[in-house]
């Protein structure tokens, strides 16, 4: 699709799955000051009706941006500088109306997983959040935590400006009781740590541009501990000792089922025998999936989705019956009610958007 577009741009969206990569230093420490990667990309000189398109194709590393007849008819405005560390990357993005959203197939394609924190600093941002795409509670002026693991949908109405923090899952999950669950929510600027953060990221923009690198690096650090704070201090607030033993024992019997979604053996039965834990407790840790075997179903289909992109030459029915499925007819209609798609649809779009990349790039 990056037919027509400058020359700028076509590099940076044949690029776009570097854009958060540091340049290698070889791996030879140094104590010089922490490295950063600044990078600015417009859409301001392209001809209009490419103008959304182009925003498009760079957000969609690991976003789906649908475009609109009337964003091609009266151009888009849109802007984005991306400041990149080794364990957190930190966006500015200015954009005239937009819808961005990550869904279930879409997560199935990256590995995108860190948790982002989103602050609007002009205009508004509307977000539905989970699986079952509940809505943010957005109506408080905050910040906004979202699980890049979840899918959500965010709605940009008017002209807005927002920032973006993208932290690491171990950074997020060292200090917040089942963060997971974090995913939608919003902590308000009405308390003083709140308030101590809004005046943090209304510094941050002023200040930035002209910082140093290791200026800049200790200012969005200070914000990210100052957010994770928050979150972590919402989440002990409303949840106690029993929901952390909870939150560490679902995580135990996560890491189980992805290592084991190869086993036939792998069931409710057996991951009640593995943990001994009650069958009650078992099913409402999971109750947001369906229950736990709706989970393990889930996890499965998420895998095959990866191995149909990763392996395109691997047959669908050899895919469905090395992840369990009891027959072919099976899979693909789990698949269709997940995804949308059958699995042969599913893989054929993959093939086709790669060759579209290879194609922008020759």
């Amino acid at each position: 699709m990056s037919v027509g577009y400058t020359d700028t741009v076509s590099q940076r969206i044949a690029a776009r799955d570097q854009r958060y990569v540091l340049p290698d230093d070889g791996g030879v420490a140094t104590n010089a000051a922490p490295q950063m990667l600044r990078q600015h990309f417009t859409v301001a000189g392209e001809v209009r009706s490419l103008q959304a398109p182009a925003w498009s194709d760079y957000v969609g590393r690991i976003l789906e941006v649908p475009v609109t007849r009337g964003q091609m008819a009266s151009g888009f405005f849109g802007e984005l500088d991306t400041y990149v560390f080794k364990d957190l990357v930190f966006l500015d993005s200015r954009t005239d109306p937009v819808c961005q959203r990550r869904t279930n197939a879409r997560i199935s394609r990256d590995a995108v997983r860190d948790y982002v924190f989103h602050v609007a600093v002009e205009g508004m941002i509307e977000t539905v959040a989970g699986s079952q795409l509940r809505k943010a509670d957005q109506f408080t002026p905050g910040v906004l935590a979202l699980d890049m693991g979840q899918p959500m949908q965010m709605m940009r109405p008017s002209r807005a400006r927002v920032l973006a923090f993208f932290v690491p899952r171990a950074m997020v999950e060292a200090e917040i009781v089942d963060a997971p669950a974090i995913h939608g929510r919003v902590v308000s600027y009405t308390t003083p740590l709140g308030r101590l953060i809004l005046a943090q990221v209304a510094a941050l923009c002023h200040q930035l541009p002209r910082l140093s690198d290791a200026e800049a690096a200790t200012a969005i650090r200070t914000c990210v501990q100052l957010i994770i704070a928050a979150f972590g201090k919402q989440a002990r607030l409303s949840a106690g000792a029993r929901a952390a033993a909870n939150a560490a024992l679902r995580g135990q019997v996560q890491r189980y089922i992805q290592v084991n979604l190869g086993e036939e053996t792998l069931t409710p039965e057996t991951v009640l025998q593995q943990f001994s834990i009650p069958r009650p407790t078992l099913y409402r840790m999971f109750e947001a999936e369906g229950g736990l075997g709706a989970y393990i179903r889930h996890c499965r289909l998420r895998e095959a989705a990866n191995e149909l992109v990763r392996s395109p030459k691997v047959a669908v029915t050899q895919i469905a019956y090395g992840l369990c499925f009891s027959s072919a007819s099976d899979f693909i209609r789990a698949f269709r009610r997940f995804y949308g798609m059958t699995p042969q649809d599913f893989r054929m779009q993959s093939l086709l958007r790669d060759l579209g990349q290879f194609g922008a790039t020759i």
